[in-house]
Formats: C-alpha cells, sequence, structure tokens
C-alpha cells in the first residue's frame, strides 16, 4: 500500500472535503518515480477506485492541474507549477539567490545547490550543473534527507530541538559506507556547523562526491535555507572552498533580507 493509500485509513474529520481529498490523493500519487501514468496506474498509486479517478482526473485535466498526452498517459500540468511557483519560499528565494548562484557555478564549474527545509527533510529550490560536475541524485523540487547532504546538514544544524530529535531518533538512511547514522556523532557535526558556519558532507551520499554547505539568514537572523557546492572527491578541499560557499551564503542573505 502506497504511503498516499495509507493516509485514506486516519481521520480526516479536520482535512479537506472528500472530493478535495481524493484530487489531492490523485495529485499526490505523481512522483519522480512516477511522473508519467496511465489511468489504471494512478488509481493504483493513489489507492482510489479507477471511477473514481475517471471522474475527478477530467475535472483536474480540464483546470490544468494534470495534462493527457497523446499516448493517453497523464502527468502534472503546467497549471500547477504555475500555481506552486508562487510558494514565497521558491520562487522568490530563488529569483533573489539566483545571480549568486550562477557566480560560484561560473568560478568553480562544479554543481551548485539552493535548498530550504520542509517539516524533516530537504527541499531542493534550484541546482545548476557545472559542465563537469560530478552526478548527483538531488533534482530540483526533488526531496532528500537532512542527515546527509550539505544543505541538509545545514538546515538541521539551526533547525529547533524539536525537528532536531525527531530527525535523529528515527531510521537514519545510509547512503554509502560513509554515511553517517549515529545519532551521537551527527549531533557532534551539527555543533561544528553551528561553530564553523559551514558543514561538510564527504561522500555520504556517493562515493564520488563532496558537498559543502552554507547557511542563508533572513532580516530577523532566522536560516531559512542553505546554499552548496557538490564537487567530485579528491578534486579540492572541503576546507578551501568553504570560504566561497559561505561568500555566496552572505550575498544571497543580504538580497534576501533586503527590499522587495
Amino acid at each position: 500500500m502506497t504511503a498516499v493509500a495509507a493516509a485514506r485509513g486516519r481521520n480526516t474529520h479536520s482535512g479537506p472535503g472528500p472530493v478535495l481529498a481524493r484530487a489531492l490523493e490523485i495529485l499526490g500519487a505523481f512522483t519522480a518515480q512516477h511522473p508519467v501514468m496511465t489511468l489504471s496506474e494512478v488509481s493504483r498509486q493513489s489507492g482510489l477506485p479507477l471511477s473514481t479517478v475517471h471522474r475527478l482526473i477530467g475535472e483536474l485535466v480540464a483546470w490544468g492541474a494534470i495534462e493527457r498526452g497523446d499516448d493517453g498517459r497523464y502527468r502534472v500540468g503546467l497549471r500547477l507549477w504555475e500555481v506552486g511557483s508562487l510558494a514565497p519560499r521558491g520562487l522568490g528565494l530563488r529569483e533573489r539567490a539566483l545571480p549568486f548562484l550562477e557566480d560560484l557555478s561560473q568560478i568553480t564549474r562544479e554543481n551548485v545547490q539552493l535548498a530550504v527545509r520542509e517539516g524533516t527533510e530537504v527541499v531542493y529550490v534550484e541546482r545548476i550543473a557545472g559542465t563537469r560536475a560530478v552526478p548527483v541524485l538531488t533534482r530540483v523540487g526533488g526531496r532528500f534527507a537532512l542527515t546527509a547532504t550539505g544543505v541538509g546538514l545545514v538546515l538541521l544544524a539551526h533547525a529547533s530541538p524539536e525537528v532536531q530529535d525527531e530527525v535523529l531518533a528515527g531510521p537514519i538512511e545510509r547512503f554509502t559506507e560513509r554515511t553517517v547514522t549515529d545519532p551521537r556523532q551527527l549531533r557532534r557535526m551539527l555543533a561544528d556547523v553551528r561553530t564553523n558556519g559551514f558543514s561538510i558532507s564527504d561522500r555520504q551520499v556517493t562515493m564520488d562526491a563532496v558537498s559543502v554547505g552554507a547557511p542563508i539568514y533572513d532580516s530577523r537572523g532566522q536560516v531559512i535555507a542553505a546554499v552548496s557546492l557538490v564537487v567530485h572527491h579528491g578534486t579540492a578541499s572541503p576546507h578551501a572552498l568553504a570560504p566561497l560557499v559561505r561568500t555566496s551564503a552572505r550575498s544571497i542573505s543580504r538580497a534576501v533580507s533586503g527590499p522587495a
């Protein structure tokens, strides 16, 4: 059973109405693993009856939230992207950060990433791939664990104690043999991030990549996002890259804190 389908069994009295809830379940069935689906596949992934999916997906197509291709399969529609792009933590942050992300990318020719925290996960707002950059597992709009990436460690280090406790108490996913999964070691790493002003994720996600991250602050001094540089392992010292990343983070912080 999918997570979306399992959620149907929980109490939903305080949530959206039945029709809206089912429409959201249909939209939630589209994932990075299932970006394009037939009607039957949408029914299976959402846990809804085929007749319900058939009825509601027509309305979603009419509104533009879902598009039907020439092959008869369905995918997320452009209208949904247009609405989603209005999220202030996405579009506004990205627009102000983009010039500095591009500068960092041009200087290093490596992967540059911008991310925010959503609950107990990282959400990537922007990613610029360098010409000879190391392949990464992340994508714009994608989610990832807070405990393994450069941006994730920054965001977790500056999250509330309650969020940190929740993340470190739960299952910590291992991606490589170097992924840190011990909560006590992770707490020490988070303390170092707060002290040093940057994070280092050394081959924790893939064995050929090292990530250096730094925090982005708003006008109140709160960490609202993080920027990172992802390079091939062995090509440069992470500590040598940290000043570059921190400079970009400070520039973005000033841009974010300035007048709209």
